[in-house]
């Protein structure tokens, strides 16, 4: 199917994955706006609150970089929680992505955000590979760390969930991933490649299938990792059935799985709350991390 040749088909499946045009606070363009005005922001307060180790080279492109935030004083064993930012895999940063560190890293848990090579310079298997490299590059930096949590959204979501499907050996740690909150997500690639989004991926039918999370279940192997699959109220119709379909997959697959709708909240707010620490899904990560009752 071709998206010239898809004609209503096409131009709904561009509807269904705009997050923007479902925004119930603001209009397309202005919510995009006020999302990366926010994230920014929220990273330069970080910056300016918390311990930071910036710009660390994780492979050996000059673009491979990750960003800690880190608790006070000399801490070895900490929690870390890897924060991979969405932007349909051709848009955001690392500069964008420091915003929900200072609450996390005042309860001691460090905080590693990274740069991966966005669309169309990077292809998915590229993205997906760098964002394996930079969690074993954390892992060999603080190998003390008490557990890791993985947490992504939009299409950092996807990249967390295919990140819980790797085989480790290759990259020559074993990651202790204690959890992993999925926010918004996409987990089956296929309707992608109709959309606007595949103009800079141009991923195939077989790069979709491959890197799509709802083929990989049975590949998962974090054992006991408690998964949190989060939708937005607002999130489009087709976000909400994809998140579903991933979590009933996981769930039929005996995985330790919950899903949260978030009320209240569209595609963006979603993510940018955990700036707050009594937001929802930030006490859900302190709840997971230290097991608050």
């Amino acid at each position: 199917m071709s998206r010239g040749g898809a004609g209503g088909v096409a131009k709904e499946l561009d509807h269904q994955y705009s997050p923007s045009h479902w925004s119930h606070r603001m209009d397309k363009d202005a919510v995009i706006e006020a999302h990366v005005r926010e994230t920014t922001e929220g990273t330069r307060k970080s910056r300016a609150v918390t311990r930071t180790a910036l710009n660390i080279q994780y492979g050996d492109r000059d673009s491979e970089k990750m960003d800690l935030y880190l608790p006070e004083g000399e801490p070895t064993n900490f929690p870390i929680l890897v924060y991979i930012h969405g932007g349909y895999w051709q848009f955001l940063s690392k500069e964008e992505s420091g915003f929900m560190a200072s609450p996390l890293v005042s309860h001691g848990i460090a905080v590693m955000v990274m740069d991966y090579d966005i669309a169309p310079k990077g292809d998915m298997d590229t993205i997906l590979a760098q964002v394996r490299c930079s969690i074993a590059a954390v892992l060999r930096l603080h190998p003390q760390n008490t557990g890791i949590y993985l947490c992504g959204h939009s299409a950092g979501a996807h990249l967390v969930a295919m990140a819980l499907c790797t085989d480790w050996k290759k990259y020559g740690v074993t990651p202790d991933i204690k959890g992993a909150f999925l926010v918004s997500g996409v987990y089956d690639l296929l309707p992608i490649i109709h959309t606007y989004v595949n103009d800079a991926l141009k991923m195939s039918r077989e790069v979709a299938l491959k890197n799509s999370p709802i083929q990989c279940v049975r590949q998962i192997n974090t054992g006991a990792c408690p998964m949190v699959i989060v939708v937005a109220e607002h999130d489009s119709p087709e976000f909400h059935r994809q998140s579903q379909l991933y979590f009933q997959s996981l769930k039929e697959c005996g995985l330790g799985v919950s899903y949260v709708q978030v009320d209240g909240t569209d595609h963006f707010d979603v993510i940018e709350k955990l700036a707050q620490e009594d937001y929802v899904l930030t006490q859900l990560i302190l709840k997971m991390i230290f097991d608050k009752p």
